[in-house]
């Protein structure tokens, strides 16, 4: 978020960023993972292709956003138009807007799979292709108007050549009621709300498979089964990534304020690793479906194994023909040739 309290503003400080080549390669990971789920050819139903396929764009959006604009823009195009003032404003609306919307989808997308698992009657109306549109826009553009109101808190650090340039709040707020209002809403929807409801809709969920026994008969060894694997893993890695905010937050809360922002005071440390792992929490959706879904593994193989003979075929071309590269696909097998044009 912008702010770690209302009693706190952002000073323009560099701090230390994650390495450009590991951005690039869960940025191309997100990338890959919204190329084959939007394929369906996973096994999943549609409706929850259509939670994964949202859920890996919000996550590559929060990569976008508050990684390479905002961390790693810190530090390599500090003098760059990523510091004028309206597009510093811009780019914080959109990190919390990308961030919230990864949040609350990875808790629709919960939702759905325990209405799905404990209630039947309302399985063929709520899980459906249709509806998991519908929610997720609805999401979307909620959580968007929802942060707004961060663009109108930041005015310019100084001025360059006339232009206004940085970004801080403006510190009439700090103490504004409506100000603090907002803030405290905004904290409570993320991620003190979506903790909670994921732990207690998982919870409701364990207890209707352990104590329904035809429930868990008939789910054994079927394609649910696959999508109970998912949901809890999901939901896992979510709570484990995110249990150090919550955890910061409420010892925030309950012991107040702490003068010193040393970058070595322990309290600064919780709070910086708690933000670490919230940014990892956006790049672990493959590795949990390439372990948990079968033919996902086989088409990112499948996907990977033409981008390498792609690229060979490319620099071997290139050998021959110094001015011209053009890419040759060899195609070795059945699979790749499907999966190059179907």
């Amino acid at each position: 978020k912008v702010l770690s309290s209302p009693h706190m503003y952002v000073m323009l400080l560099k701090c230390p960023s994650p390495p450009l080549a590991l951005t690039h390669f869960f940025s191309y990971l997100n990338l890959l993972t919204i190329l084959i789920l939007s394929r369906g050819k996973c096994g999943l139903s549609n409706c929850i292709t259509r939670y994964l396929v949202a859920m890996a764009a919000a996550d590559l959006s929060v990569i976008v956003s508050e990684v390479i604009l905002k961390q790693i823009g810190d530090i390599y195009l500090d003098t760059s138009y990523l510091f004028y003032t309206p597009v510093c404003s811009f780019i914080h609306v959109i990190s919390a807007a990308a961030v919230d919307s990864a949040v609350w989808l990875t808790v629709a997308f919960t939702f759905d799979r325990f209405v799905a698992l404990c209630c039947q009657k309302l399985k063929q109306k709520y899980c459906t292709e249709k509806t998991a549109s519908v929610v997720i826009g609805t999401l979307s553009a909620l959580l968007c108007l929802e942060n707004i109101p961060f663009y109108f808190t930041f005015h310019r650090y100084r001025n360059i050549h006339n232009l206004p340039w940085g970004c801080l709040v403006k510190p009439n707020l700090l103490y504004h009621a409506a100000w603090i209002t907002f803030y405290w809403l905004e904290q409570i929807l993320v991620p003190l709300f979506p903790f909670v409801l994921i732990l207690l809709l998982n919870a409701l969920t364990v207890r209707h498979i352990l104590v329904a026994s035809r429930v868990r008969t008939r789910l054994r060894g079927s394609s649910s089964s696959k999508s109970i694997i998912l949901l809890f893993t999901i939901s896992l890695s979510f709570i484990l990534l995110w249990v150090t905010s919550v955890a910061h937050y409420i010892q925030y809360r309950v012991k107040g304020f702490y003068k010193s922002r040393g970058f070595f005071n322990p309290l600064r440390m919780f709070e910086e690793a708690g933000f670490m792992l919230q940014l990892l929490s956006c790049c672990t959706n493959t590795a949990i479906y390439s372990v948990t879904q079968t033919k996902f593994r086989e088409e990112l193989k499948n996907l990977i194994k033409i981008c390498v003979v792609s690229y060979h075929g490319s620099v071997k071309c290139s050998h021959l023909h110094p001015f011209k590269s053009v890419p040759v696909v060899v195609i070795r097998n059945v699979k790749t040739f499907n999966y190059c044009f179907n």
